[in-house]
């Protein structure tokens, strides 16, 4: 592994916590209340993030206090992780799940998020740097574009990756937002 690739991991780790950290401490306030979900609804939560983030960056103010580009981009990781569980375990009529199961399902999806990223992170040689954060917003909302469409289809695809790589890819244009927003704190942070 290369300077640059250890750089990224470093920092990859960085907001992985950043988000993990948050997770748990709702899981603490709320439980997993989040298992009634079904993908459909967590999908639109998601854009419900997105489409505040996209928002905040074109008006370039929040007349609501509480939640920021980064605080968006955080909670669109951790729907994006509480997706994949979905689609893993199905939705439930109740919190079926303790808080040390939903945090070890948590690590076991985000782990192979990084192994995603790392992987692309090779083949596309650290692009996602050059990239404005605006542009991982407008990613996210084309992806959520596609996940509902797909979604809309009962799953089918004819040539297309399922529902689960779009989630995967949210995730990771999220992470690279808080890199630069929270870790190398390049752009403003509404």
């Amino acid at each position: 592994m290369d300077i640059t690739s250890n750089k990224t991991e470093r920092q990859f780790d960085s907001a992985i916590a950043i988000c993990r950290s948050v997770y748990a401490a709702k899981l603490m306030d709320y439980g997993a209340a989040w298992r009634m979900m079904r993908p459909t609804s967590v999908t639109d939560q998601i854009l419900i993030k997105a489409d505040r983030i996209r928002s905040l960056e074109t008006k370039g103010e929040a007349k609501v206090d509480g939640e920021s580009i980064l605080d968006g981009f955080i909670a669109i990781v951790n729907y994006g992780i509480i997706a994949l569980i979905q689609l893993e375990l199905g939705f439930a009529s109740g919190k079926d799940v303790t808080v040390d199961e939903a945090l070890a399902l948590y690590d076991r999806h985000m782990a192979e998020t990084k192994e995603l990223m790392m992987r692309k992170n090779h083949d596309y040689d650290e692009a996602w740097r050059k990239m404005r954060v605006s542009s991982y917003t407008d990613l996210i909302l084309m992806k959520l574009m596609r996940t509902k469409e797909i979604e809309d289809h009962a799953g089918k695809t004819f040539v297309s990756e399922g529902v689960d790589a779009n989630y995967l890819d949210m995730i990771n244009y999220s992470l690279f937002g808080i890199i630069k927003l929270a870790i190398e704190g390049k752009e403003g942070n509404i």
